[in-house]
């Protein structure tokens, strides 16, 4: 079958080959067709080595399709199942999971070690213990999570990572008060999806910040009131809130100078919500006397935070409402075998999310 594979981290293009096969079915496991895949900015981050990976791996974590065959002992899945992919599932036994703090699980990432893939010269990983830019991917059983029939594969794929990751940053970690100000630093389909969600909090300032002039224009259509580039942040931080800062800023960049950024432009007693996927030797600096002094709460947000299978649910809901937008998340469109210009789209800013039809 086909997949894209990146053969060594630091490369910065994936080769579709045709020989690879999807391997570790057995019981508790099942084989699933992907059918739609998006790009999320992680898939980069681990090809570049900023998230630690193994390799060679096949990219890709947030896909949706159909099963193809289970295994012994799956019961609550059969053959022709339309499912969307969760790379992060929940246990159900760990201490995370018994505190209701499921997003917290690490059985997911105990799947990371194990090669999904194999090829005539050796094992290949899968990202996050998936890999969705291929043809098919064995998965356990709890990373295949059901979905409705109205729900197209290419927005089951998004609610996958990157519109729960953002929806649920405002939802559930910082909890936006109506009526108050807040900023996005970072205006990806992440972005994009924090954005919305503070719209949907009832948040009566919602500034996008982003360098790319075509991810601002495309914030202020999905919500946002006033949209800047990263120079521009001092003069609407004056503007909107008299200089005192936000009453909420989230950092949906994942590096250092910019969680610096947003937490200086937060207010004393305000909210910073780290979204953002970073290096584990990129340090954030901050003094004890401001820590202590400015009482600004930080508070990083794993996958939304919040139950991944109510906040699944909850999207649908608010999609079938037209209370979001997901389908115009979806700027490019590509192939597998052109999954580089994919690449290519995310790099530059061009798109929001593409996906990647197999």
């Amino acid at each position: 079958m086909r997949a894209a594979v990146l053969h060594e981290i630091g490369q910065d293009k994936l080769e579709v080959l045709d020989d690879v096969e999807a391997v570790g079915f057995g019981p508790g496991r099942v084989r699933i067709r992907v059918r739609a895949t998006g790009l999320c900015h992680s898939d980069l981050s681990a090809m570049s080595g900023v998230l630690p990976q193994p390799g060679p791996f096949v990219p890709g974590h947030e896909g949706a399709g159909e099963i193809v065959e289970v295994g012994e002992g799956v019961s609550h899945l059969k053959a022709g199942d339309r499912v969307v992919v969760c790379w992060l599932p929940a246990c159900g036994a760990c201490p995370a999971c018994k505190r209701g703090q499921t997003q917290l699980c690490l059985a997911g990432f105990m799947n990371a070690g194990t090669p999904n893939f194999r090829r005539p010269s050796g094992d290949v990983f899968g990202f996050a213990g998936t890999g969705t830019f291929t043809e098919e991917v064995v998965v356990d059983a709890g990373c295949a999570v059901p979905i409705p029939d109205d729900v197209p594969f290419d927005i089951a794929a998004l609610i996958g990572c990157g519109v729960t990751t953002g929806l649920g940053a405002a939802l559930n970690t910082a909890d936006v008060e109506a009526g108050s100000s807040v900023a996005v630093i970072g205006c990806g389909g992440v972005g994009i999806s924090a954005i919305q969600g503070a719209r949907l909090k009832g948040a009566a300032e919602i500034v996008a910040v982003d360098p790319v002039a075509s991810r601002r224009e495309a914030a202020l259509n999905f919500g946002a009131t006033k949209a800047v580039s990263p120079d521009e942040l001092p003069s609407v931080k004056q503007e909107v809130t008299g200089g005192e800062g936000f009453d909420y800023v989230f950092e949906v960049v994942g590096r250092s100078v910019t969680a610096r950024t947003a937490y200086e432009n937060t207010r004393r007693g305000g909210t910073l919500v780290v979204v953002g996927a970073g290096a584990m030797d990129d340090y954030l600096q901050l003094s004890m006397f401001e820590l202590f002094f400015d009482e600004k709460r930080i508070l990083p947000s794993m996958y939304g935070g919040g139950d991944v299978l109510r906040s699944y649910e909850r999207t649908i809901a608010l999609w079938r409402a037209g209370r979001i937008d997901l389908a115009g998340l979806i700027t490019h469109r590509v192939p597998l075998a052109d999954v580089n210009e994919a690449l290519d789209q995310m790099r530059t800013g061009t798109s929001l999310r593409t996906c990647i039809e197999i």
